[in-house]
């Protein structure tokens, strides 16, 4: 019998209850996924067109980059786009690749 991490056997459906937050209990109070981290209220890109900051494949991030110099919140939005793996758009001025050459070195 194959049993998952949490000791159920493999496969098994998990009951939620009262839904997955009941679950990670004081974890749930501590962040809200509704609601956006404070410092993410000054950021410069959220006064500006978000798809600069979500190009393409192979766009330019010249303009998002730029827009990220004169961000006064860009160490928390970089340290967010780390803490949660963020995996695509510009974050604290770094693309994802950027982002991962970062976390590679920090190893």
């Amino acid at each position: 019998m194959r049993l998952e991490a949490d000791g159920r056997e493999w496969g098994q459906v998990v009951d939620w209850g009262a839904g997955p937050d009941a679950e990670l209990g004081e974890l749930a109070d501590i962040f809200d996924p509704a609601e956006p981290p404070e410092w993410q209220d000054r950021a410069l890109c959220a006064q500006t067109d978000p798809e600069a900051f979500f190009p393409e494949k192979g766009g330019s991030t010249r303009e998002a980059k730029r827009i990220c110099q004169g961000c006064e919140v860009k160490g928390e939005c970089l340290e967010y786009a780390l803490a949660h793996d963020e995996r695509f758009g510009i974050w604290g001025g770094l693309s994802e690749r950027e982002r991962r050459k970062l976390k590679k070195r920090a190893v």
